[in-house]
């Protein structure tokens, strides 16, 4: 009789953790379903509260703000003024220019003009192509074409065209590139989704 009592009290033990565990693992999962539900709500607040602060003329204005300050970017390489080439960076910059191995801060921004205009050769601006621009909140992103020629003294130089991305932060009323990447456009790119 008493080997079926511990065996009965064994098992008595082993319910009484399995329930316990049960009612742990009850708990956990309750809170974890709390928390994932607060987040969800904080992100669907948070996403309807940026999207009212941007209205849609609003919008159209920061666009055009926008493009104006990509074309500005690249007038001011054409004229060499780095000082306001650099003013149009975050000084928390991080991108990843396609003519460095490695990202680059707001620091070895201007790297890539100064290594060719010590050549001698002068920047031109060919031809400027907006493709998308998305801005979200104080938040954008522009993407373009940029082809361009660096030209020597006799005004020889071939084409280059390149993507470009641009992610800009607003600070106030300004608007600062934060980071982005380029890439050259291969010789046969494939088909754009606007068919051209």
């Amino acid at each position: 009789m008493r080997h079926n009592g511990s065996r009965a009290s064994r098992c008595y033990k082993k319910m009484v953790g399995l329930i316990a565990n049960i009612h742990l693992d009850l708990v956990r999962f309750m809170r974890l379903s709390v928390l994932l539900f607060c987040a969800c709500s904080l992100a669907i607040a948070e996403d309807t509260f940026s999207s009212e602060a941007t209205n849609p003329s609003q919008a159209s204005g920061d666009e055009q703000t926008l493009w104006g300050l990509e074309r500005a970017y690249w007038r001011y390489v054409e004229h060499n003024d780095l000082a306001a080439y650099s003013d149009l960076w975050h000084k928390d910059f991080l991108g990843w220019p396609s003519v460095s191995s490695t990202p680059v801060h707001k620091d070895h921004i201007t790297d890539w003009i100064t290594a060719q205009t010590a050549k001698g050769l002068a920047f031109k601006t060919v031809e400027f192509k907006p493709a998308a621009i998305q801005i979200t909140g104080g938040v954008a992103f522009a993407c373009y074409w940029v082809t361009f020629r660096w030209v020597d003294k006799e005004g020889s130089g071939a084409p280059h065209t390149f993507r470009i991305t641009h992610a800009w932060l607003r600070s106030g009323k300004d608007w600062c590139i934060i980071g982005g990447m380029s890439m050259p456009e291969s010789e046969n790119p494939a088909k754009r989704r606007d068919g051209h």
